[in-house]
């Protein structure tokens, strides 16, 4: 049996811009890295990422107790090494672990052997647009455009609703939805009482999907708009805090979305993910997956997970630019597609 031996070092990410979303506006984003070693893998190291989002991680509390039990993980490495479920609450932790244990054990940092990691094609990705003035969301979306991008993503609920249509408006004026794949992320942003109101109104501009239109928790509002919308509907906030494969197979059940979107550090690691599609699958709901704003260290790690996987949609995998310093990587993005 491996000893493992484990150190964590914590750092912080500056934006290029501050990022708006209705939760807020994000400035700086921290991430503490797992560093693994093994008495059977001389001189190598295996770096894995627990990323937070203070406010929507179930595992941050705050910065102390959070780091108390990266710690008390990394001092009693080989017990959570054989026994990963005890961090099933903990799933930014889990994430780091599972991947420094792939990373320690890869090949030229290969984790999984895919057609990704093999370079024979990229993984299609969607454009992040930022919410901010109507000027600067058009900013956004033209410099995407030029990019080569065919599917964009567009924050809603956090400036005025009738500017946000009038956004729509504009874009659908230029492209298509054919030329256009468009899909929106209200964050949890509307009021449950309106919503319906609201998805009519942006159904109109052919939209692809609405992420969270109402906050979770309402299971039984959230499965009347989901039974009742224009307007594909996508869990993601929904899905967080959610343990097991009864629980799981219980909130799908009930309110059976049209998608699910699944954050490794939010939505019980690799692990965790794996369940979660594995239960979509067999109810025949689509998923895809995004980065919950990890380092290149991270998003690495979710870009060769999702690659397992074949057919894929735009994935929510482009945010390896958002930082002034990142770390390095071996990916990057051609043509609206992320490339190892």
């Amino acid at each position: 049996m491996n000893n493992y031996v484990a150190t964590f070092e914590k750092k912080t990410y500056v934006f290029k811009q501050p990022s708006g979303t209705s939760r807020g506006v994000l400035t700086e984003k921290h991430a503490w890295f797992i560093y693994l070693s093994s008495g059977s893998l001389k001189d190598k190291i295996g770096i894995g990422e627990c990323s937070i989002i203070p406010g929507l991680s179930p595992d941050f509390v705050d910065f102390e107790q959070y780091e108390d039990k990266i710690q008390k993980v990394c001092s009693n490495i080989n017990f959570y090494i054989e026994n990963q479920t005890e961090l099933q609450y903990f799933p930014s932790i889990l994430f780091g672990l599972e991947t420094a244990l792939l990373d320690l054990n890869s090949k030229n940092g290969v984790f999984f052997d895919t057609y990704f990691t093999r370079r024979e094609k990229g993984i299609p990705i969607n454009g992040l647009i930022w919410m901010g003035t109507p000027e600067f969301m058009l900013q956004q979306m033209e410099d995407k455009l030029k990019e080569g991008f065919t599917c964009l993503k567009m924050k809603v609920g956090a400036i005025d609703f009738e500017q946000e249509l009038t956004i729509l408006k504009g874009i659908r004026k230029r492209f298509s939805s054919s030329e256009i794949e468009l899909r929106v992320d209200a964050n949890g942003a509307f009021n449950y009482n309106d919503a319906l109101l609201k998805l009519d109104k942006l159904a109109k501009f052919d939209l692809h999907s609405i992420e969270q239109p109402i906050k979770q928790g309402q299971i039984i509002q959230m499965a009347e708009l989901c039974k009742n919308t224009p307007l594909p509907i996508a869990l993601d906030e929904e899905l967080i805090g959610v343990y097991g494969c009864e629980n799981k197979n219980s909130l799908l059940s009930q309110i059976m979305p049209q998608f699910i979107i699944l954050k490794p550090s939010l939505h019980g690691g690799i692990s965790g993910s794996k369940e979660w599609i594995e239960i979509a699958e067999k109810k025949s709901i689509p998923w895809w997956m995004t980065s919950a704003l990890e380092s290149n260290v991270g998003l690495n790690a979710i870009a060769q997970f999702t690659s397992t996987y074949q057919n894929l949609p735009p994935q929510g995998l482009g945010t390896g630019a958002l930082y002034v310093e990142n770390e390095e990587t071996l990916m990057q993005v051609k043509a609206g597609k992320l490339y190892f």
